[in-house]
């Protein structure tokens, strides 16, 4: 099974990122499996634990918390939340702009069957095709046509955006809210979170 949590070391945090179209029972199976090496990452710097990624639930949360106080007795704090560490972290994970994000670029159609992610944007030069899916931390933009999955926001950013030259009848998803996108006359459409709905302008 590919793993869908990744560890890594900051000066001010341990980082724990979580693959962002895993299972719930994937990600407590691998937590628990991991508990070991992540309390490994602990003992040598005794740091905080940030968690960033997957949109989680509170339930989701809770789990997870459970899960590590066993063993570690610091601060879990989450990525799509406001209880991170400092105004920079809360600006990067909820304000994030088309121009100041990280974009990974796709030359060419995503088939069916064919995945993209990646923390930061995605910019597909190409369509994405039906069966497909993009999933991505920040924004996506499509320079053709929006005919398979596409997810934006998924470490949490109400702020991203999803724009396509033009979009079938497909479903979208922004941070934790989905809609299905209906037949529509709109061209060069922007959607975007409004409150908690998804809008199309």
């Amino acid at each position: 099974m590919k793993s869908c949590l990744r560890i890594s070391s900051t000066k001010e945090e341990i980082r724990i990122m979580i693959n962002a179209s895993a299972e719930t029972d994937e990600v407590m199976e691998e937590f628990h499996t991991k508990l070991p090496r992540i309390k490994q990452y602990f003992e040598k710097d005794q740091k905080p634990i940030h968690i960033i990624g997957k949109a989680l639930s509170e339930i989701e949360k809770t789990g997870v918390r459970t899960i590590l106080s066993k063993e570690i007795d610091t601060k879990i704090t989450f990525g799509d939340t406001s209880e991170v560490l400092g105004l920079h972290a809360i600006k990067r994970t909820f304000e994030t702009s088309i121009d100041t994000s990280e974009t990974k670029f796709i030359r060419g159609n995503l088939r069916s069957g064919q995945k993209e992610e990646f923390t930061g944007s995605i910019a597909i030069l190409g369509d994405l095709n039906y069966g497909a899916e993009v999933i991505a931390g920040e924004n996506i933009i499509v320079t053709g046509k929006i005919r398979g999955l596409a997810h934006a926001g998924a470490n949490g950013n109400k702020k991203a955006i999803i724009s396509a030259n033009s979009i079938d009848p497909t479903q979208v998803r922004i941070a934790n809210v989905v809609k299905e996108i209906p037949d529509n006359e709109y061209k060069l459409p922007i959607i975007y979170l409004e409150g908690e709905n998804i809008e199309i302008g």
